[in-house]
This record gives structure tokens, sequence and C-alpha cells, in this order.
């Protein structure tokens, strides 16, 4: 075992510790408080739900901890690395500790829950239909975090959106596009939209396409051998003669084209670096030419 990993362990314990006395405190707290209820007078109600809201707080978090603990070590997960479950594990988290808030600021009056929706059913049905959108954001954010289909670091079209997923959580979804630009996708959008997985379905033809005015260029052979050309660093990492410049379309004035490629091995950082390296040689041509 090296030194950082003993390291984290006794991070991890120390942590552990922390909680666990924490709880017992609380809990001790809790006692103090019941049996002093004359003494804290009108305050008795703000002070006793503050440390039943620490209490069910700690618990939580100790069963979190717990829960993803044991995850990590049957997936055999870095402490440092995430995945779907671990992200929907944490935003079921959120959810139950935004429910104990709200129960909490109740207690802090003394008012029942329960009651308090009865009382105001119509307020609540109201409050119901205007936050059902976020409400069906959240469930829709869940059930992207548990399913197989998406996965933290999975290269991804979207939509008309393509990138690598770096986040998901309640309300959306993170993705880094090939610009380097972050984009956040809502999560009610994402679970609607058509999804193409490039990671789970290991797609190793890689299409680019662009247009091109008929007066950049001398002929479609020389084109496809210039851009074959450029790639010379890559040829170790492409199937040989899977090089192919088809036309997509033919207008008037310009060209709709398609450079097409196998890549020997699913690699997403080689795909950008290919695709950022052909669009160059197609914007010199473009300059040389006027």
């Amino acid at each position: 075992m090296s030194r950082s990993e003993q390291q984290l362990i006794r991070q991890v314990i120390v942590r552990y510790l922390i909680r666990f006395t924490l709880l017992i405190t609380f809990y001790y707290l809790k006692g103090v408080i019941e049996h002093q209820k004359v003494l804290f007078g009108s305050f008795f109600d703000f002070f006793y739900s503050l440390i039943q809201f620490l209490i069910f707080i700690t618990i939580l978090n100790i069963a979190t901890a717990l829960l993803i603990m044991a995850y990590r070590l049957r997936k055999k997960i870095a402490y440092k690395y995430t995945d779907n479950v671990i992200n929907g594990i944490n935003n079921i988290y959120y959810i139950i500790l935004g429910f104990g808030i709200m129960l909490m600021i109740f207690g802090f009056w003394g008012i029942n829950f329960r009651e308090f929706l009865t009382s105001i059913s119509i307020f609540a049905a109201a409050l119901a239909i205007i936050s059902k959108d976020y409400v069906a954001n959240m469930i829709n954010g869940i059930i992207i975090s548990f399913s197989k289909e998406l996965n933290i670091d999975d290269y991804v079209k979207i939509g008309d959106y393509k990138g690598k997923i770096l986040d998901i959580n309640l309300s959306k979804v993170v993705l880094q596009n090939d610009d380097d630009d972050i984009l956040y996708l809502p999560n009610d959008k994402v679970y609607q939209s058509e999804i193409i997985n490039y990671t789970k379905k290991e797609i190793k033809k890689i299409s680019i396409d662009f247009e091109l005015s008929l007066s950049n260029y001398s002929t479609i052979e020389a084109l496809q051998e210039a851009l074959i050309s450029s790639l010379s660093d890559f040829h170790d990492k492409i199937e040989k003669n899977s090089f192919n410049l088809k036309i997509v379309h033919l207008y008037h004035d310009y060209l709709v084209l398609k450079f097409q490629y196998t890549l020997q091995i699913v690699d997403i950082e080689v795909e950008r670096q290919i695709r950022k390296r052909t669009i160059r040689v197609i914007a010199n041509m473009i300059k040389q030419s006027k």
C-alpha cells in the first residue's frame, strides 16, 4: 500500500470518527433540551427543531458516505473519481436534505408539516403546478444518473450538441464540446433528446463535414491527398486505406464535403486533434486561393 493510500485511509477514518462524535453530541444536547423545556421557554421549538435537523443530517450524511464507500469498494473506483451512480446517490442526498431544511423551518414555529399541508391544500396544489417543471427536471436527472446509457467522461451527441460529459446533477448535464466550450443542458431536454454515445458504441469511423467553394481547390483528388498528407503524424492511429473524401451535395458555386477515416481504437482526444488539423488545412487552402 502506497503512502498516499495510507494517508487517504487515515483521512476517511478521521471523518467517520468526527461524524459519529457529532451524532452522539447532538443526541446528548437533544436530551438536555427536552429536560430543560421550561428553561428555553418560547425558544424551545427553535432549538428543538434545530437539534433534530442536525441529528437527521448527520445520520443522512453517514448513511450516504457508507453507501458510496461500499459502492466504490465493490466497483474498485478510486476516491478521486466518480460515476453516474455516485452522482445519483448525491442527488438523492440533496433532495432529502432540502426536505429536511423545510421541515426544520416549519418546526421553528411549532408547525406540524402534515397539518399545514392539509389546511392549505389549494396553495399546495398551486405550488405543485408551478414547480412541476423543476420537479420533472430533478426526476429526469436522477433517472439519467442511474442509467447505463450515459456516464461521466462519455463522448456523446445529445440533440444538436456534441461533447464529453463533465457532470450530471439534479438540474442539468454539463458537456464540453470540441471547442472546449462548456454547455449546460437541462435534464428534461436531455431525457427527451436523441442520444448517440460514441464511447459506448465504440464508433471508430469518424466524419468531418465542411463546405468549400469551387474556386478554393484544383481537384477532389488533390484535396483528398492534401488532407491525408496533413495527417501523417496520425497514420499509426488510423486504419490503412480508410480515408475517403465524399461529395455530399453539389451546388452552383460550392460543395458540401465529408472527409471520413477509421480509427484503430476509439480515442476522443486523437479525434479532436485530427479534426483540428483538418480544419486548419482547409482554412489555409481557402486563404491561399484568394
